[in-house]
């Protein structure tokens, strides 16, 4: 007679210690606090919306609440991280950070998880992604050997899944407002009459090796027809460029001399009656041909 075989128990789990035992507790003590907190604190939509106005309203904040780099022949624009903890700050009752949680040094990747936690509704938004330890550098890919430039790659990258965790866990309606603020903030500028501004951007970017010339070609428009959101766009570009998102050849590239640019500069001919140059050795001189008996 056969019997079925009876089903192994499930390995006992290895004894904890107690110090893992403590932090286990502490963990969770601090989660159960800090949604107890939240909730007996709630946030307050209208006092969120006077401080982000008050923020929004600071060249500060609007001159890097917005980020620039190429793409596929075209550009990308959104908000940026900076923007986005401000949001989170004044919206309340949110935590957020990032964690490198494993760096594999024989596979040149390091294991990363980005989160936000709305502690008042109770709702998480986590990303775990894995970051190569490289760089797409002129057109191709570069392997990061010196420890600085790991950290600051893995920082950089940590950084854009925190803005997306972020944004994702903060109403729409509430980014939307921030970055018209930011916006409306970038053209007024800061106080300074518009043709002031337009002397100061022109100089910014000399010092950057970007002539007037290739700035009007970028907008469009000669210098005396700019307005405050060009200089608002001007401004975003900057500070991408400095922030290394963007390289000044790909938003400023030379100006190409098309063929008939060249022809239109060329002298005009005009047949025979040119006179020789000087340095022309037959210049006044009778050439007799074979055979002309001359």
């Amino acid at each position: 007679m056969n019997f079925p075989a009876q089903q192994q128990p499930a390995p006992a789990p290895d004894r904890l210690g107690q110090g893992t035992a403590v932090e286990q507790s502490r963990a969770v003590a601090e989660v159960q606090a800090a949604i107890y907190v939240a909730r007996q604190f709630p946030r307050d939509i209208g006092r969120a919306r006077n401080s982000i106005h008050s923020a929004c309203q600071s060249m500060a904040l609007a001159g890097k609440a917005f980020y620039r780099f190429p793409r596929a022949g075209g550009a990308v624009e959104g908000s940026t991280i900076h923007l986005a903890k401000t949001l989170a700050q004044s919206w309340g009752n949110i935590q957020y950070g990032v964690t490198e949680m494993r760096r594999d040094d024989e596979y040149r990747q390091s294991e990363m998880q980005a989160w936000a936690w709305d502690v008042e509704n109770n709702t998480r938004h986590v990303l775990t992604f894995i970051v190569p330890h490289a760089k797409f550098a002129n057109r191709k890919v570069v392997q990061l050997e010196d420890l600085r430039d790991i950290y600051e790659n893995n920082a950089n990258n940590g950084a854009r899944r925190l803005r997306e965790a972020i944004f994702a866990t903060i109403p729409d309606w509430f980014i939307e407002e921030a970055e018209d603020l930011c916006r409306q903030t970038l053209n007024k500028g800061d106080g300074k009459p518009l043709p002031e501004r337009i002397e100061g951007a022109i100089q910014v970017f000399a010092g950057l090796g970007v002539s007037a010339d290739r700035l009007e070609q970028k907008l469009g428009r000669k210098r005396d027809q700019w307005t405050g959101p060009d200089i608002a766009q001007l401004l975003i570009t900057h500070k991408s460029i400095q922030r290394r998102e963007i390289a000044v050849e790909d938003e400023f590239p030379q100006a190409r001399i098309t063929a008939a640019e060249i022809k239109s500069k060329a002298p005009a001919k005009n047949g025979n009656n040119t006179p020789p140059p000087d340095d022309d050795p037959w210049a006044g001189q009778e050439v007799r041909q074979p055979g002309s008996g001359k």
